[in-house]
This record gives structure tokens, C-alpha cells and sequence, in this order.
């Protein structure tokens, strides 16, 4: 009688716990997934507003541009930029990792506080609690004086409704003298050339003002947006104690990187040596526009898409539009399609799912890529062998439009996103040039399943096991696919 009542309270006490369990997941799932539900729409009060946007103002303005095209080219001038300030940096990453190149930029930091620099660091709230809790690398920083260190939307499980709230900025600004903004996180993937593995492609502008105080800069702008979102409620400090600065641990972080400074300065001299000839080393630009969506983490109605599709359909002679991947619901496919419609010579280049490093856009991709195909847009799939994360758009031969932007779902609904439009002929021709030599790396789409091949291009094979993986993940993925 005894064993049989012992069995019966496990059995009740197994089926609670299973339960509970049960709920908790639940309470997870519908809390991250249920407000986003619904896609917002864009209101009259936009429409009117983008409409009264001048995108070109045909002479020369006070910002000057370059492109930088290359890891190494993004750590070198990050390193030149930084290490000339004298009164304040802005430094905004969706995602920081410890690495190598990450010490060097934390090292020139560092010596910049120890000059008197006010500087401020706002990274977003997945990254501070994955990768930058617990790293005295970067605690280094926050205990400093002169840092602060802020998180947006700083991750907390018990409010699973807030989770997909995340801030996908990536920009640098130094002083009133210029800013480097585009697609790069600040880690070796992305920055650099410390390693050869996981390496990703990408693209920034540098923006130089020959004016400083003035304020036709577009830094004017950037500037404005960074405070509204710095002092948004929903950014928090990350560690900003000054006594954390006695930890030994610490300390060692703090001259560590005092000596890789110290070492900076001796390999690379002509970085730090004199101010850049920033003048002779970018191009004369007209209009500089900065485009942005709504700073808060809930659904957000899709204002950079709506603004890219607007400015595009200025276009008199072609578009050619480069994402790292594609995810489209039925209102960006008609807007899309009447693109299209409007545009004599329009294309859109991305990884292939061979070439790509996004197992989730890839699997939905592949899944309703007859929908994009019936778009009518030509697709140019990369097949260059490393995956490239660059979010560009060319429009004639004036217009050239860089940032953080994906063509997506995530990044039209969901994320803080930022694109540049630059009104640059010089600029427009190099672009061009890069985006051509992607497309010859490229294989053109004829149906879902159909390629044009160019004789040179190897494509990687899938395994099965991915294939089915890829395929599994697309169907299970459908009812969520508006948090991809």
C-alpha cells in the first residue's frame, strides 16, 4: 500500500513539474513572439513627411566621403580616427566580442580617457549580456572616469516580451570632425585581418566635415539621433563604477591594454602622427540624408524600407540593390513589385544559402523564393566564397545609399536601423565597381529552382543533412518568420 501511494505522489509530483515546465515555456513563447504579431503600417503623417524630402541638392556641401571597403581598411581607419580625438567619441555597435582587434580599438580608447576625452559606448543589450558581462576587457573601459558605458534594452528573460527588442546601429563619431557608419559589428570578423575564419565582407563610409561647428554637416544629424536614443529609458548603464578599478583583474585588463597601445604606436606610427589628410583622401558629396526607424523596441512601423522604396523610385536609369539575404512579407513584395514597375534597369544581389552565413534567412529564402521571383526583380546570388554582409543600394550614376539596413523582415519592423543617402558621383562609380564585381562572383536565379551559371563560379554543395535542415527550419519557422 505504501509503494503504491509513493508511486502515485512521484507520478503527481513528475506531472506538476512537467507542467510548470510546460507553462514557463509557453510564458516564453507567446511573450517573445505575441507582440509582434501584427505588422504596423505606415502612417499618412510619414507620407507626407518622406514626400517632402529633397534626396539631391546638386552642389557641392561641406561633408566629404570615402568608402571603406575592406577589414583592414575599417580597422585602420577606426585606429587613425580615434587616436586624433580631442574632446569626445561615440562609439555604437549592435555587437562587441572580445578579440584582437577589439583590443586595439579598446586600447586607443583608453589612452583617449586618460587625455581628458568624454567618451560614451551604447551597445546593444544581447551583446552586453553575451559577450561583454563578466570581461574585465571591457569592465576596464566602464571603470574609467571619462567612459560610460550604456546598454539599450538590456536582456532580462522575466520580460520575454521585451527580447526582440534590439538596437542594429553600427557608427563612430570623433569630435566634430567626422564618422564612420555602415554594416560592421566591432569584432575580428568584421574588422581587421587577425584571422582568416569566420571572416564576413562588409561596407562603412567614412563622412569628414570640413567645417567643424558647422551645421550643415549630416554629423549634425547622426549626432541628434545617438542622444535620443542614449537618453531613451530603455538604456541602462553597464558596469559604470569606478571601483571596479581596484579589482586586480581589472587592473591587468587596463595595462594590457596600455601596452597594446604602446605597441599600436610603434607598429603603425603613421597612424598616429598626424591628423588624416582626410581633404585628399575622399570625395566631394552634395546631399548627405540620414535615414532612420522608430527607436523603441516594440514593433515599429517600417520607415527606412518605406524611405529606400521612395527614393528609388527617383531613379531615371537603374537601381541595383545588395542585402546579405532577402525576407519580404506581401507589402514589401508589392512595393517591390511596383519598384520594378517604375525602374527600367533594377537588380538585387545576395548570398547564395551556399555562400551565406545565416542558417534562419537562408531556410525561410529557400522556402519562398518563388514568391521573390515572381517579384520580377533579377536575383543575383554571391557565390565568392565569403559570405558578405554589406547592405548598399546604387540609384543612377549620383545616388549612393550604405548602412546597417537589411532587405528583411527583422530589419523593417523590428531593429533600429540606419542608411546613409549620399549624393556622390565619384562615390556612386567606385560602389559600382565593387557591386559589379560581386555580380560576375554571382549566379543569376531564372525560377526557384534555376540558375544562370557564369562558367567560373564553383558552387558549394550542400550537404543532406543541411539541405534537410534548411528545409525543416523553413517549415517549422512560417509562423514566425516576421521576427527573421
Amino acid at each position: 500500500m505504501w509503494k503504491k501511494t509513493q508511486k502515485k505522489s512521484n507520478f503527481i509530483k513528475k506531472h506538476k513539474i512537467t507542467c510548470l515546465l510546460t507553462c514557463l515555456l509557453a510564458y516564453l513563447i507567446i511573450g517573445t513572439t505575441a507582440p509582434f504579431w501584427q505588422y504596423p503600417e505606415i502612417s499618412p503623417q510619414t507620407e507626407e513627411a518622406v514626400e517632402e524630402i529633397c534626396w539631391k541638392q546638386g552642389t557641392p556641401g561641406v561633408d566629404r566621403t570615402a568608402l571603406l571597403e575592406t577589414n583592414e581598411s575599417a580597422w585602420e581607419e577606426r585606429i587613425r580616427l580615434l587616436s586624433h580625438a580631442r574632446e569626445r567619441i561615440v562609439l555604437v555597435s549592435f555587437d562587441i566580442r572580445p578579440g584582437e582587434s577589439t583590443k586595439d580599438i579598446l586600447s586607443v580608447l583608453l589612452n583617449r580617457a586618460d587625455a581628458g576625452v568624454q567618451i560614451r559606448i551604447l551597445v546593444d543589450g544581447f551583446s552586453t549580456a553575451i559577450r561583454m558581462e563578466g570581461q574585465e576587457l571591457f569592465y576596464a573601459l566602464s571603470s574609467h572616469p571619462n567612459v560610460e558605458i550604456r546598454s539599450y534594452n538590456k536582456l532580462n528573460p522575466l520580460l520575454p516580451w521585451k527580447l526582440q527588442g534590439r538596437m542594429h546601429d553600427k557608427y563612430v563619431i570623433v569630435d566634430d570632425e567626422a564618422y564612420i557608419l555602415g554594416g560592421r559589428n566591432t569584432f575580428d570578423y568584421f574588422i581587421g585581418t587577425y584571422t582568416d575564419k569566420h571572416v564576413s565582407q562588409d561596407r562603412e563610409v567614412l563622412v569628414y566635415n570640413t567645417k567643424p561647428g558647422s551645421q550643415e554637416s549630416s554629423l549634425r544629424e547622426l549626432e541628434a539621433y545617438f542622444e535620443g536614443v542614449w537618453n531613451l529609458e530603455v538604456c541602462s548603464p553597464f558596469h559604470n563604477d569606478e571601483a571596479l578599478a581596484r579589482k586586480q583583474k581589472v587592473k591587468d585588463a587596463v595595462l594590457m591594454l596600455q601596452e597594446r597601445y604602446t605597441q599600436l604606436t610603434k607598429d603603425y606610427p603613421r597612424l598616429f602622427d598626424e591628423y588624416p589628410a582626410y581633404e585628399e583622401r575622399t570625395y566631394e558629396t552634395g546631399s548627405i540624408r540620414l535615414l532612420s526607424n522608430p527607436t523603441g523596441i516594440y514593433a515599429k512601423e517600417p520607415l527606412v524600407f518605406y524611405q529606400l522604396i521612395q527614393v528609388m523610385k527617383q531613379a531615371q536609369q537603374c537601381v541595383v540593390i545588395q542585402s546579405p539575404y532577402v525576407v519580404c512579407n506581401a507589402y514589401m513584395c508589392e512595393a517591390l513589385t511596383g519598384l520594378k514597375q517604375m525602374v527600367p534597369d533594377i537588380k538585387i544581389l545576395l548570398n547564395s544559402v551556399e555562400n551565406g552565413d545565416n542558417f534562419v534567412a537562408s531556410s525561410d529564402y529557400l522556402r519562398n523564393k518563388g514568391m521573390l521571383v515572381e517579384i520580377g526583380i533579377p536575383l543575383y546570388e554571391y557565390d565568392g566564397g565569403t559570405s558578405n554582409h554589406g547592405k548598399s543600394i546604387l540609384i543612377d550614376d549620383d545616388l549612393s545609399i550604405i548602412g546597417s539596413y537589411n532587405l528583411d523582415l527583422r530589419s523593417s519592423y523590428l531593429d533600429t536601423e540606419l542608411m546613409l543617402v549620399i549624393e556622390s558621383r565619384e562615390l556612386n562609380q567606385e560602389l559600382r565597381g565593387h557591386m559589379d564585381a560581386m555580380e560576375a562572383d554571382s549566379r543569376r536565379v531564372v525560377d526557384a529552382d534555376t540558375y544562370d551559371v557564369p562558367e567560373h563560379v564553383k558552387v558549394k554543395e550542400i550537404p543532406l543533412w543541411k539541405q534537410t535542415a534548411f528545409a525543416v527550419a523553413g517549415f517549422l519557422l512560417q509562423p514566425f518568420r516576421y521576427l527573421i
